[in-house]
């Protein structure tokens, strides 16, 4: 069992898991990385990163490779797609159990499962993400400079992103399914003093077309039944974020939106237990704030560890 013992297992593959296995490697704890998809995390759905600082430019793939790269060659360990049967973090010695390969125990834990964009869940929408459908404005607005785009939403995120888009697109139409926002009143004039902006109310996306990239989507009249079909070049889904905390919902303490409590320090209410990135409660998601959480989890990880030795 001594090779299925490790320093600190890190739960997720992301900037931010990524981010703590290197600091924890290099500092020669031994980490193990568990994921349940594959190394990225929602960096790989991203075609291009341009915001990322001391990089002009580079695909999310991309980054993430290098991130797992890293983090394998100062001697993290990465088990990808990988399913969890059950796990204790309460324990003193905490523990995981994944499908063909067993128990591993560890004496800290760093929870970093991101979390994901609220899809809308029609056709064509798993087919043109990344070619079109993006659910982070500030990550990708300035691809659609002079084009005609689309904002899905109504809420506080949504009408914000859809001014701020206005900086690169030529005109932007907000598409809701309510007659009425759900944002406050400050957002919805600023949205519709906006001559760039136009609106459909009580209308939702039916289905996305397009052959490499999207370019025309079908929209549904929630009042009339009708269907109208609308030739754009871009289309932004903002209509919420789901933290990937369903494992452990009754184990840590979440807020109402089911996002991980953690401190300025990324410890959670549980002695040993960290987390880091876009599973905690936080305002702002991008990639380097999660690689920043990860560096805090990985520093405080490694300050719990020799503490305890």
């Amino acid at each position: 069992m001594e090779n299925r013992h490790f320093d600190v297992i890190i739960l997720g593959g992301g900037a931010a898991g990524l981010t703590a296995g290197i600091y924890l490697s290099r500092a020669k704890m031994k980490t193990l990385i568990v994921n349940e998809g594959t190394a990225g995390g929602q960096m790989v759905l991203t075609h291009e990163i341009a915001n990322y600082p001391g990089v002009e430019s580079t695909g999310g793939y991309m980054l993430g490779s290098t991130m797992k790269n890293q983090a394998t060659s100062f001697g993290a360990k990465i088990f990808n797609n990988s399913k969890i049967l059950s796990l204790d973090l309460t324990s003193d010695v905490k523990s995981i159990e994944l499908a063909r390969k067993g128990k591993f125990t560890s004496d800290a834990f760093i929870l970093a499962t991101g979390g994901r964009s609220r899809p809308l869940n029609v056709p064509g929408e798993d087919e043109f993400k990344g070619r079109g459908i993006s659910y982070c404005a500030t990550c990708d607005g300035d691809f659609f400079q002079d084009k005609e785009i689309i904002v899905v939403g109504g809420g506080n995120s949504a009408l914000e992103e859809a001014v701020s888009l206005t900086k690169y697109a030529n005109k932007v139409t907000v598409v809701h399914q309510f007659d009425h926002f759900q944002a406050l009143e400050h957002y919805i004039e600023e949205a519709e003093a906006n001559e760039k902006i136009e609106f459909i109310m009580e209308s939702e996306i039916a289905q996305f077309y397009g052959d490499d990239k999207l370019t025309k989507v079908k929209i549904e009249n929630m009042r009339t039944h009708e269907f109208t079909e609308m030739d754009i070049d871009g289309v932004f889904i903002l209509i919420g974020y789901i933290p990937n905390t369903e494992l452990f919902e009754e184990i840590v303490e979440l807020t109402d939106r089911k996002e991980i409590i953690a401190t300025r320090d990324m410890e959670t209410n549980i002695s040993g237990v960290f987390a880091a990135g876009d599973c905690t409660a936080k305002k702002y998601r991008q990639v380097t704030t999660a690689v920043a959480d990860g560096t805090i989890a990985g520093l405080a990880a490694v300050e719990y560890l020799s503490n305890k030795k």
